[in-house]
């Protein structure tokens, strides 16, 4: 999906503090309970674009046929190497170069759509969200900073509910907007590619 390569984009090029400070002060969209709607109608508008973009650019016939291909080849190879036999593993290995120009295909696909669909998403991300929405969209009954590490920091921790200087000062568990968007973007992205019948093929 688009998503870890806007996630590895932000992680670079942002940081954690960043991250955080995507939102304004002054937002156009206020309220809770209007912004969480908001955000996730961004988010499923942006899967409908990708999915779209994939539908015209992807042949999903052959998408599907590579990966049914690949999934039984990786099945079979693994149940071979389980019982150790060796007579199959080595029919399997003569398999594996087709198997690997398989997956390249597979891979180049992938790439074709997501060249189109990255740059539209990451300037929407970076450059409109954070001038409607401000810092802040969501609450979260219980913290959601499960991840060892600052990478996936979703929620706002009691210490930076405390810290009078923090966009999080009184919002202890509330989510940040980029965090929502992109909960929100994935709970959707497959409900839409099984209506609109695309795949990733990964």
């Amino acid at each position: 999906m688009d998503f870890y390569f806007i996630l590895l984009f932000i992680h670079d090029s942002l940081g954690q503090e960043g991250r955080m400070n995507l939102g304004s002060d002054d937002p156009i969209i206020q309220g809770l309970i209007l912004s969480m709607f908001c955000v996730s109608g961004f988010g499923i508008v942006l899967n409908l674009f990708n999915a779209g973009v994939r539908k015209k650019m992807v042949d999903q016939t052959k998408l599907r046929r590579i990966m049914k291909e690949t999934r039984t080849y990786q099945k079979e190879r693994m149940k071979a190497m389980r019982s150790k036999d060796q007579t199959k593993i080595t029919e399997l290995n003569k398999k594996s170069s087709y198997m690997n120009k398989m997956s390249m295909e597979m891979m180049q696909m992938n790439m074709r759509p997501m060249m189109i669909t990255f740059v539209p998403l990451i300037l929407i991300f970076y450059l409109v969200l954070p001038q409607l929405f401000t810092y802040t969209v969501a609450m979260s009954p219980i913290p959601l900073n499960v991840i060892p590490g600052d990478f996936f920091t979703l929620t706002c921790t009691a210490l930076q509910a405390a810290d009078p200087d923090s966009v999080c000062f009184g919002k202890e568990n509330s989510l940040y907007l980029w965090a929502w968007y992109f909960l929100s973007s994935i709970a959707f992205s497959g409900m839409i590619m099984r209506l609109t019948k695309t795949t990733m093929g990964t």
